[in-house]
């Protein structure tokens, strides 16, 4: 039950989530794909949450770990903050404590302070999904959203189309073939043409600020 409600949520708040729902699943999709956040249950079945963290961090992998978890004792937190988890939350919490516990563990991966990002003339309010172009409010789609906010969380950096068809999907969503091209022209549309680049045979990009 909690699982379903997390997925809906998340999906509720723009991101593309794949749920698993024991220890040996999820190390085998942490090996295979790469991820902006694991939200990490301690008491799965399999394989304990404990272990999957501790396999991750093994492998220098620097993904943000989540853990959301009934264990409340103090030492097994210590214990979980210690083997390389980046927060921690209670369960029964608050679901908008848990949102904007993602949004500040996401930015800081990012290497940003700042909750709201502004770039050439536009600004993005990852709290609100609020957009807007030199003042002017400009109302995106989810999916639009979701291609728009990894480029401009960071000028400078290519996205593959591939990895921007992963911010989009889950596992079980179909993939249409051109989605991403789809979405970008219609960004280019409302926020001007020259806010998202493409990159030849590479991908997409969002250039830095001139100095």
């Amino acid at each position: 039950m909690i699982g379903e409600q997390m997925l809906d949520l998340l999906r509720d708040e723009k991101y593309a989530v794949d749920w698993v729902r024991d220890g040996e699943m999820a190390d085998t999709a942490l090996l295979g794909q790469s991820y902006d956040l694991v939200l990490l249950d301690l008491g799965l079945p399999k394989r304990d949450g404990m272990s999957v963290l501790r396999a991750l961090r093994a492998r220098k992998d620097r993904t943000p770990v989540l853990i959301a978890t009934a264990r409340d004792a103090v030492s097994q937190r210590i214990e979980g903050l210690d083997a390389g988890a980046d927060d921690y939350v209670l369960k029964p919490f608050e679901l908008d404590e848990l949102l904007a516990r993602i949004r500040a563990l996401i930015r800081r991966a990012q290497g940003r302070a700042e909750p709201v990002y502004e770039h050439m003339g536009v600004t993005i309010n990852p709290v609100t999904h609020e957009a807007t172009v030199d003042g002017r409010p400009v109302q995106l789609s989810a999916r639009e959203w979701s291609v728009l906010e990894p480029l401009i969380a960071r000028p400078g950096l290519v996205l593959s189309r591939q990895q921007l068809e992963e911010k989009l999907y889950g596992w079980k969503d179909e993939i249409s073939s051109n989605a991403v091209e789809v979405y970008v022209h219609g960004l280019r549309k409302k926020l001007g043409p020259k806010l998202i680049q493409n990159v030849r045979g590479l991908g997409y990009m969002v250039p830095k600020a001139q100095a």
